[in-house]
């Protein structure tokens, strides 16, 4: 029998509401705290940018049992990927578990399990709660990452602008300005082009590095799904842990993986002009695949072939005199600058001893599956095991975690055996797939399928494979994943 918790579950965003139905389907009392006054997280309308849309397509970026609507895009916006959070809140009731405008400040472990939070309300009220389990769900785009650099008070005070990207929500602040936008990522290229689209003066993009990219569609034809989302592809890479049998196929399969990914190379550098532009990345592709690949956001290239975007590598060093001078010595006019360079991971709300419990010295997480640690109970992750399939990997984690939680997962794991894995993992991190170790190690992909496997299995999901054809070469399936999840033993709580 398995007794009734009281559960937090911290943030509302794609995670959180996984965590919440999970737990309140196994009969769980949950509370969701919500610092913002909407729910969505990185998708809610005021942390959104124009243009926002996801880089997954829309049947890879949902949850089981609830499918984005036929009529939305390929590759849904940002307000069509809050509308369907929503949708999928409203249809699994768990909008009365969101307590919006509350956020934690403090968390103490309770004697005899179970943690204290103190918790404070948008007027500053405070107020300490209890709960018998906690799951972080507020991910890895919390609070924006922040660059300063000398001069910036002047630059302010003479009426410019420093934004994160995630503050540029109205497109009426860059119309008739001259724009720097500080990184090289997804958003940062969405921004800049959507800076032009919305009538700048200017628009600029400083870069440390180029970077590869894949485009929607390959040769403006062949989703790149089918080429990097499925387990062919997956394969190509180092898992964490394989067999002799394994190993040895990977030894002989090395000059076929090798050409794959300079033809690769070959065919995103012809497709987008990189070597004209001086934009051709040095590292090889496989090298720099982890949490995320980026897509190419559409018009970037050919708005750089056109001088309308200037792309220029460097980093900021300081502002001066309405322009911001470059670290190679180069000076760029600007109104505005936009900062797109990523958030911070972290947990603030942690204590001391059980953030030194969770995070090695170099910053790495140690949680066994991505989710927990055997010396922090009652604390799960969910959210944290980043994927290109984020919804989906959120979702089956929730699903796993709430079995842990409960003492049901069909392999429950001790803690001699949780610890063992996050040791193997982190080393592997450290040795044999140094890409793995952005997001503090607690990235999944590219290897989301075999991530999958291994929670299907400690759930004891009797089926979890789809047609041996469709599992090589096709992206995962939501819906197969719900059926999945159907087939493991069922339990409820008291």
């Amino acid at each position: 029998m398995v007794n009734r918790k009281r559960v937090c579950v911290i943030g509302a965003g794609v995670s959180g509401l996984a965590s919440a139905r999970a737990f309140r389907d196994k009969g769980h009392e949950v509370t969701v705290l919500e610092r913002s006054q909407e729910l969505g997280g990185v998708w809610a309308p005021s942390r959104s940018y124009p243009g926002i849309r996801t880089q997954s397509p829309k049947d890879l970026y949902r949850y089981t049992g609830l499918s984005m609507p036929k009529d939305y895009p390929e590759w849904p916006s940002g307000a069509q990927v809050h509308a369907y959070l929503t949708a999928f809140a409203e249809r699994f009731d768990l909008l009365p578990l969101i307590r919006f405008g509350e956020s934690v400040t403090a968390m103490q472990r309770r004697d005899g399990g179970g943690w204290d939070l103190e918790v404070e309300s948008r007027d500053g009220t405070r107020a300490r709660e209890g709960f018998d389990f906690v799951v972080v769900a507020s991910g890895t785009f919390t609070d924006p990452n922040r660059l300063h650099h000398p001069g910036e008070e002047a630059f302010l005070d003479g009426g410019g602008r420093i934004l994160h990207s995630s503050e540029y929500t109205d497109p009426a602040l860059v119309r008739g300005r001259k724009v720097v936008v500080l990184g090289f990522s997804k958003s940062a290229t969405d921004v800049a082009v959507n800076a032009v689209k919305e009538g700048a003066e200017e628009v600029s993009i400083v870069y440390l590095e180029p970077v590869w990219r894949v485009p929607y569609r390959f040769g403006g034809l062949v989703n790149f799904k089918h080429i990097l989302y499925c387990r062919a592809s997956e394969c190509m890479f180092p898992p964490w842990s394989e067999g002799r049998v394994a190993r040895t196929v990977r030894a002989l399969t090395k000059p076929l993986v090798w050409a794959n990914w300079r033809g690769l190379e070959t065919l995103l550098t012809a497709q987008f002009g990189l070597k004209r532009l001086g934009l051709r990345p040095g590292q090889p592709i496989e090298s720099t695949i982890a949490c995320g690949l980026p897509i190419a956001t559409e018009g970037f290239f050919d708005l750089v072939r056109k001088g309308r975007i200037r792309a220029v590598q460097g980093t900021f060093e300081r502002y001066e005199n309405g322009e911001v001078v470059l670290s190679g010595g180069e000076r760029i006019p600007l109104d505005l600058a936009i900062q797109a360079v990523g958030w911070k991971l972290g947990v603030p709300y942690l204590d001391e001893a059980t953030r030194e419990a969770l995070v090695a010295p170099d910053g790495q997480y140690r949680l066994y599956r991505l989710i927990v640690n055997p010396d922090v109970p009652d604390l799960g992750f969910v959210g944290f095991n980043s994927s290109f399939a984020t919804v989906l990997t959120s979702d089956i984690a929730a699903q796993w975690l709430v079995r842990y939680a409960d003492g049901k997962l069909e392999n429950q794991p001790d803690e001699r055996e949780m610890t063992r894995w996050i040791e193997e993992h982190m080393a592997w991190r450290q040795s044999v797939r140094p890409a793995a170790r952005i997001y503090g190690g607690l990235c999944s992909a590219p290897y989301h399928f075999r991530h999958l496997d291994e929670l299907l299995s400690d759930i004891g999901a009797s089926q979890r494979r789809r047609n041996p054809l469709a599992e090589t070469f096709l992206p995962p399936d939501a819906e197969a994943y719900g059926r999945f999840l159907e087939s493991a033993p069922a339990y409820s709580v008291s």
